[in-house]
């Protein structure tokens, strides 16, 4: 497996970013590249997944929709995180949130708190979130297709403290 590495979107990038395909079964929990809003709203990062080439892809969020998900100021929203379908089964999506933390300290110092929210159904999303560090907060909300888990990652040595107090 090649280096993988996360890295802001790049006009590059899109050629790959616009052949990426999902079976249905995973495209109703996410969204591809392709259908992203052109330009994207302000506070929207989108980052891409590489192994020498784009396997993946998911957005950063510092907007008001962060609210929806926790009480923390200092946090992002993880959304649309997908790896390319022919991509898939070769440790992408693992080591690429392995290395959010890292990234997010890097790129967003303030931050000490990444969300995401995880379908119910979504079983296989639930338990690679898990490996990777990601805990369920016990909340729930209403999703497009059903019920979803907030789930948290704290994301720097001093966000454990913060975030319990």
């Amino acid at each position: 497996m090649s280096t993988i590495q996360l890295q802001p979107l790049h006009d590059e990038h899109w050629p790959i970013l616009e052949t990426f395909s999902l079976p249905l079964d995973q495209e109703k929990y996410t969204m591809l590249p392709r259908d992203l809003d052109h330009p994207l709203p302000e506070g929207v990062y989108p980052i891409v997944i590489t192994a020498g080439k784009p396997v993946g892809f998911f957005l950063l969020h510092d907007t008001e929709r962060v609210a929806s998900y926790t009480n923390h100021d200092d946090a992002l929203l993880l959304s649309a995180f997908s790896i390319n379908h022919a991509d898939q089964r070769q440790g992408y999506a693992k080591a690429a949130l392995s290395r959010l933390p890292d990234y997010v300290c890097s790129q967003f110092p303030a931050v000490q708190e990444v969300v995401l929210s995880v379908n119910l159904k979504n079983e296989a999303a639930f338990a690679l979130y898990e490996q990777v560090g990601f805990t369920d907060t016990g909340r729930r909300i209403d999703g497009p297709i059903g019920p979803q888990r907030i789930m948290s990652l704290k994301v720097n040595a001093s966000a454990a403290s913060a975030l319990d107090e």
